[in-house]
């Protein structure tokens, strides 16, 4: 029994689970249970696992969201939000915005009936009791009184909801909390930084160069990571099929739709179909409901441009710093050939002097040399005449080479 359980425990992992009226809860689900449940692939759930490195992405499917920002890895479809389970602060942070949103959200829901000014109070109860969106029943129950899956869609796009859809709502959260950790990341990091490249400005160590090849090191993976959520958004933005897949609780109305008018077919007692009017019907439907997709695209859109602008904005913080730090090190670089310069003029002028100075160590040898000149003959006059005039001519000639290179502006002193 042991050996049996073992087996059968394979692959379970804890999750952490959001239902749609804000409710958190921690289940034991195995990885084939997630994927029967969300209907992803495989493929989709490695994505999610902490252990894999994989580049931020947001993944739109038949009946799920897939979301992999920074700490957020999740599940998201319409009616609950899947992680799993971790003692993160961030991720803790997540799980208690999502439940504002949806507390705040059911709190101030206008009832889509009253939008629609119909009246009813059977369809505005169902929607004060549940989440702020339509459900099936209220389609089904128009569908059973005669209206046609057409005109219901009609109603429904016309309307429109008046708060986000849960999906919307977790998408929402996982966007804000993943701006929200590289931006403080952001901020942080720009603490740190301006101060220390002041201080490398104006004294030039060992001690402040590794600081700020640490930070520059630090702003290079920041930068890295930012640009990778700005280009999924960008690409999410560039997409209308992608950003339409994501219409979960749609897509669940449009199925809802679909479904009824063969049940009223069947009850109507109508038993022979045209397949040709049939496959019409179906092409004209599927048009219908892409429009109505492509209609309500917008509502995604704009969220997703805000995220996308606060992205954008963070990413401009970090070019700017970048820049900062790449006119510091051209400071820097500039300091020390400027220092190099001076190390080269003082070369220029020790060889010089070196050079000067040979020309009376030539005149000292030869006077030590075991030879006769008359000059030894004369009076000792004569021998500091000589030793002046040496030093003298050496003098005389440096100043002619320190001229000469000032004119050919070799030296700069």
């Amino acid at each position: 029994m042991a050996t049996k359980l073992k087996k059968g425990t394979i692959g379970v992992k804890a999750w952490l689970v959001i239902s749609e009226s804000g409710q958190s809860f921690v289940e034991e689900v195995g990885k084939h249970s997630i994927m029967k449940r969300t209907g992803l692939p495989a493929r989709d759930l490695r994505a999610l696992d902490p252990v894999l490195s994989y580049p931020s992405s947001i993944l739109g499917r038949e009946r799920a969201i897939v979301v992999n920002l920074e700490h957020i890895r999740a599940i998201i479809t319409a009616t609950e939000v899947l992680m799993i389970n971790s003692n993160n602060p961030l991720i803790v942070q997540f799980v208690e915005d999502l439940q504002h949103r949806i507390a705040f959200g059911n709190v101030n829901a206008t009832p889509p009936q009253q939008a629609m000014g119909n009246g009813s109070n059977e369809m505005g109860d169902a929607a004060d009791t549940a989440s702020p969106t339509y459900n099936s029943v209220d389609v089904k129950s128009r569908e059973i009184a005669g209206e046609s899956a057409n005109s219901t869609m009609d109603l429904l796009v016309s309307a429109g909801p008046k708060v986000l859809p849960f999906e919307f709502k977790a998408l929402e959260a996982c966007l804000e909390s993943a701006c929200r950790c590289l931006e403080s990341e952001t901020e942080t990091l720009e603490e740190e930084a301006y101060p220390a490249l002041d201080e490398l400005t104006s004294n030039i160590s060992t001690l402040n160069l590794e600081r700020v090849r640490q930070i520059k090191s630090r702003l290079v993976a920041i930068s890295g990571r930012v640009q990778k959520v700005r280009d999924e958004l960008e690409h999410l933005l560039d997409d209308d099929n992608d950003m339409a897949e994501m219409y979960l609780t749609e897509k669940i109305y449009v199925r809802v739709a679909d479904q009824t008018p063969s049940i009223e077919e069947v009850y109507d007692g109508e038993q022979e179909i045209d397949h040709e009017s049939v496959d019409d019907s179906k092409s004209g439907d599927d048009s219908e409901i892409y429009t109505s997709s492509k209609l309500h695209i917008e509502e995604l859109e704009m969220l997703l441009e805000a995220y996308f602008a606060q992205i954008d904005g963070i990413l401009q913080k970090l070019s700017h710093m970048r820049e900062y730090v790449d006119d510091t090190e051209d400071f820097i670089n500039i300091m020390l050939d400027d220092k190099q310069n001076q190390l080269l003029q003082m070369g220029v002028m020790l060889g010089a002097s070196n050079l000067i100075l040979n020309a009376g160590i030539v005149v000292v040898g030869l006077f030590g040399m075991n030879i006769h000149i008359e000059l030894f003959d004369g009076k000792p006059i004569q021998f500091w005449e000589t030793v002046i005039g040496a030093c003298g001519g050496c003098f005389a000639l440096f100043l002619v080479a320190f001229g000469w290179g000032k004119k050919k502006n070799i030296l700069a002193l």
